[in-house]
C-alpha cells in the first residue's frame, strides 16, 4: 500500500506538469487581456514552458542518480508549485515568462521520473497496472486541458490556472517525501559528470523548441530563425561529441545501441506527433470553423479521454497476453485510422461528424502507450531506467515539436491555395463546391455563373475563408495520419521477448 500511494502521488504530479500546459493553451486570450500582453508576443507565454521543459528531460537520469529518485520528485514539485504561485502573482510579461521557465524546468522533469518509477518499483503484473495508470494520467491531462481552462476562465479568473496546483502540489510533495523510497542520492556524482555539456544542450534544445514554434509564422528563411538553426546545429553537435567521449557523460546515449529501446523511441516519436498534433488541430477547427467556445471544445474532446478510460483496462490485459508487436501494430493503425478519419471534415462536421475517429485515437493511444513504454524500459537495470525514460520521453515531445511545427507550416500555405481554388470553382458553377462552403446548390448547374455583384462577394468570403481553412486542416490531419501509418513499416524489427535485445 505504501509503494502504491508514493507511486499515484507521482502519478498526480506528472498529471499537473502535463495538464498545466492543455490548460493555459486554452485561456491565452485570458491571460493577454489581464496582462496588457502584445499579441506578436502572447506566444511566449507557452513556448517559454515548452522550451525549459524539453531542456530538462533528458536531464533525468543526472538528476535522480544525485538526488534520488525521492529527492529529484520532491524538489521538482516544489519548484513548479512555487512557480505556478509565481505566474498567478505576475503583473507583466517578463515576469510570467521568468516564472513559466522555472514551472517548465521543474515540469519537465515529473514525467519520465514517473515513468521510470513504474520499471523501478513494481515487477510482473503490478508493472503493467502501474504503466496504465501513469498512461491514463498522461493521456487524461492532455484531454482534459481544454474542459478545464474553459471552465476556470468562465467561472473564476486566469489566475486560477496557476493557483489550482498548490494544493495537490502540496499534498504529492508530502506523500512522495514519506512514501518513496527508491534509492539514495549520490551526491558525489555531482562533481564526476560532465556538467560543462549543459549549456550546449540547452542551447541545442532551446534553440530547437524556438524554431519549431516561431518559424511556421516567421518563415523558414528568416534571418533570426537561420541564424537559430545554426546555433541549434553547433550545439547540437557539441553535445552529441561530448556524450559520446566523456567517461561519465551529462546523457548517457549508449541505449541507444539497444535496437528494441531505438525503435520504442521512434514509436514514441510517433505517438507524440499524433497525439499532439491532434489535440491541436480539432480545437482550431471548433473553434475557428466551427465557433465553439473553449468550454464547448473541452466537452466535445471528452470523447476520447471517456474511450482511454474504457479501454485502459482492456489494453492492461491485452498487454499480459498478446504479443507487444500486435498490441503496437493495432493501436498504431486505430491512431492512423482515427487520424486520417478527420481529413475528410466540411465546415458543417458536428459532434457525430468528429465521433468515430476520436473512438479509434482513444483506443489508439492506450494501445500504443503500454508495449512500447515496455518495449524501451524492461530490459533495463534500475540505475539506467532514469536515463532511458528520460530519452523516451523527450523523443515523444519532439514529435510533438515537430508535428506542431508542420502541421501550422501546411494550414498556413494551403489555406490561401484551398481558397483560390474554391472561387474558382464557385465560379465555374460547381455544386460540390457549393455544398462544401455552405452554399445553397439550386444556382450551381455546372455552367459558368455571371458577374457577381458587391453583396453577394462580401456575404460568400467569410464562407470561403472557413471552407479554405478546413481543407487545409484537412491536408494537416491527412499528412499526419498517413506518417502514423507509415511507422508501422518498421514493426518487423522489432525484436520478439526473450531474444537478445542488442
Amino acid at each position: 500500500m505504501r509503494t502504491w500511494v508514493g507511486f499515484i502521488a507521482m502519478s498526480v504530479g506528472m498529471f499537473m506538469a502535463i495538464l498545466d500546459v492543455q490548460i493555459v493553451a486554452s485561456s491565452l486570450p485570458e491571460i493577454q487581456t489581464g496582462l496588457a500582453i502584445p499579441l506578436n508576443r502572447l506566444s511566449w507565454v507557452q513556448t517559454a514552458y515548452l522550451m525549459a521543459e524539453i531542456v530538462a528531460i533528458p536531464l533525468t537520469g543526472w538528476l535522480t542518480r544525485m538526488a534520488s529518485t525521492r529527492g529529484a520528485f520532491v524538489v521538482c514539485v516544489l519548484g513548479f508549485t512555487a512557480a505556478s504561485a509565481a505566474c498567478a502573482a505576475a503583473s507583466e510579461l517578463g515576469w510570467m515568462i521568468a516564472a513559466r521557465v522555472v514551472q517548465g524546468f521543474c515540469g519537465g522533469f515529473l514525467i519520465p521520473i514517473a515513468f521510470s518509477a513504474v520499471f523501478v518499483m513494481f515487477g510482473g503484473p503490478a508493472r503493467v497496472r502501474a504503466t496504465m495508470i501513469a498512461g491514463i494520467m498522461a493521456m487524461m491531462a492532455s484531454t482534459l486541458g481544454p474542459t478545464v481552462g474553459g471552465f476556470i476562465t468562465a467561472h473564476f479568473s486566469w489566475h486560477w490556472l496557476f493557483l489550482i496546483n498548490l494544493p495537490p502540489g502540496i499534498l504529492v510533495v508530502l506523500l512522495v517525501g514519506l512514501t518513496v523510497t527508491i534509492d539514495r542520492p549520490q551526491m558525489s556524482y555531482f562533481g564526476a559528470v560532465d556538467l560543462a555539456a549543459v549549456p550546449l544542450l540547452a542551447g541545442f534544445l532551446a534553440a530547437l523548441q524556438w524554431v519549431l514554434s516561431e518559424a511556421p509564422r516567421r518563415g523558414w528563411s528568416d534571418p533570426a530563425m537561420l541564424a537559430l538553426m545554426t546555433l541549434c546545429t553547433l550545439c547540437g553537435g557539441g553535445t552529441l561529441r561530448r556524450c559520446l567521449r566523456h567517461a561519465t557523460p551529462l546523457v548517457d546515449l549508449g541505449a541507444f545501441r539497444d535496437r528494441n529501446f531505438v525503435l520504442a523511441c521512434w514509436f514514441s516519436f510517433v505517438l507524440g506527433g499524433g497525439l499532439y498534433g491532434a489535440t491541436y488541430l480539432l480545437p482550431l477547427f471548433l473553434g475557428l470553423v466551427r465557433g465553439n467556445d473553449s468550454f464547448d471544445i473541452g466537452t466535445i474532446m471528452m470523447v476520447t479521454g471517456a474511450t482511454q478510460l474504457v479501454m485502459a483496462p482492456i489494453a492492461t490485459l491485452l498487454e499480459r497476453r498478446v504479443d507487444a508487436r500486435l498490441l503496437i501494430a493495432a493501436g498504431y493503425a486505430l491512431l492512423a485510422a482515427g487520424l486520417l478519419g478527420n481529413g475528410a471534415m466540411t465546415p458543417a462536421t458536428d459532434f457525430w461528424g468528429l465521433a468515430w475517429q476520436q473512438v479509434a485515437r482513444g483506443c489508439g493511444f492506450m494501445l500504443c502507450l503500454l508495449p512500447t513504454t515496455s518495449l524501451a524500459l524492461g530490459g533495463f537495470e534500475a540505475r539506467a531506467v532514469p536515463n532511458a525514460s528520460g530519452l523516451f520521453n523527450l523523443m515523444r515531445n519532439l514529435g510533438g515539436a515537430i508535428g506542431l511545427a508542420v502541421i501550422d507550416t501546411v494550414v498556413a500555405r494551403r489555406a490561401p491555395i484551398h481558397g483560390a481554388t474554391l472561387v474558382a470553382r464557385l465560379e465555374a458553377g460547381e455544386a460540390a463546391a457549393a455544398r462544401f462552403v455552405g452554399l445553397p446548390t439550386e444556382e450551381f448547374t455546372g455552367t459558368p455563373l455571371g458577374p457577381i455583384d458587391q453583396a453577394t462577394r462580401d456575404f460568400v468570403a467569410p464562407l470561403v475563408e472557413r471552407a479554405g481553412l478546413t481543407g487545409a486542416l484537412n491536408d494537416a490531419w491527412l499528412l499526419i495520419g498517413g506518417f502514423v501509418l507509415l511507422s508501422l513499416l518498421l514493426l518487423p524489427l522489432i525484436r520478439p521477448e526473450g531474444a537478445s535485445r542488442r
